[in-house]
């Protein structure tokens, strides 16, 4: 198993966590990932620590499908990729209607035709054995709609990228997560459980790695788990809490969530209604006490180091490759890497 240190985006102003980062790069971790929602984008700060790091791994968890063109995105990944000597890994996902359709001003519908047609430009663009053509149904290269202009020509990259770039995607719900299997290079989930594995992720997997006659050894599972190292495992479990609230009720509208949904097939159903009845009704300190004990364990590790190495078994045994932690202090960073590295 390798390790990875997941930054996540800024709230009002964006302060990156160089000391945690440039530790994991010391210590030999894979990778660090950034994320954007609807502030700081995920890209400025990779570019950002890649020039004070060595040898650890770029990655994006996530950049926004709808906030660029694919064409963008692969010259962005090119760029950097090759700014930081290979180093970059391109996680995508299409966020969230709320996100898309609110911020982005694009439409949510068809998510998986979305990123099905967007990856496949993508993998033209980075082999350029041709220039880059897709007559599509969410994307046209070159474009063909009543408004062209007709002058629209078939291209090829400059820029020489590497054909086998790594791409991850983001999902959690079972076709989303099949799909990942079968044309992505990696998987990036949030709130995994290793224990729930089978009956909540397997058969997806399986699934796409079939389709594309893929095997395991050649796919990264690579969770986010938040690591909050401290004596007191109810304070530290605290920490989690609000974000699992958070998610569950107020990522998505009632009636479209997908974080409520995950949270439901790992049995939390009658708890997700309680969370995300309390968060819509502005009951947010509410709406994180009602999360579970049991669900925060799941998804995290929670107190003092021999618990964390405890509980980090069942992580060992699952089929996560890449473990991308999320945590405040240098001393987390330090003990996971004693544990897995």
């Amino acid at each position: 198993m390798r390790l990875g240190l997941t930054i996540g985006y800024s709230g009002a102003s964006i302060h990156l966590p160089m000391d945690l980062v440039q530790e994991a790069d010391r210590l030999g971790y894979y990778a660090v990932w950034t994320s954007e929602a609807y502030g700081s984008d995920a890209v400025t700060p990779l570019a950002w620590m890649g020039a004070q790091t060595k040898n650890i791994h770029l990655g994006t968890a996530i950049m926004q499908i709808p906030a660029r063109t694919p064409a963008m995105t692969a010259m962005t990944a090119m760029t950097l990729d090759q700014l930081s000597g290979g180093r970059f890994l391109l996680g995508l996902g299409m966020s969230g209607p709320q996100v898309v359709e609110g911020w982005h001003g694009k439409s949510y519908r068809y998510p998986l035709g979305q990123t099905r047609e967007y990856i496949a430009i993508l993998r033209q663009i980075f082999a350029r054995e041709h220039p880059a053509t897709l007559d599509g149904k969410h994307f046209q290269l070159p474009y063909r709609g009543e408004d062209a202009t007709g002058l629209g020509k078939p291209l090829k990259s400059i820029l020489h990228g590497r054909a086998d770039l790594p791409i991850y995607l983001a999902a959690i719900g079972p076709k989303n997560v099949q799909l990942a299997a079968e044309i992505a290079d990696g998987w990036l989930p949030i709130f995994f459980s290793p224990r729930h594995y089978a009956e909540s992720y397997r058969s997806a997997v399986d699934a796409g790695l079939a389709k594309a006659g893929k095997s395991a050894e050649n796919f990264d599972i690579a969770p986010s788990v938040s690591v909050i190292l401290g004596q007191d495992v109810d304070a530290c479990r605290n920490f989690v809490k609000p974000v699992l609230a958070l998610y569950i009720g107020g990522m998505g509208a009632r009636q479209k969530n997908f974080y409520f949904n995950l949270a439901s097939r790992f049995g939390y159903e009658a708890e997700a209604i309680r969370v995300q009845d309390l968060f819509l009704a502005g009951k947010k300190h509410e709406a994180a006490a009602a999360i579970p004990d049991a669900l925060v364990d799941d998804v995290a590790l929670c107190g003092p180091a021999e618990r964390i190495k405890d509980r980090l078994a069942i992580w060992k045994d699952s089929p996560a490759t890449t473990l991308n932690i999320m945590t405040f202090t240098i001393d987390a960073v330090r003990l996971m890497a004693e544990l897995v590295l």
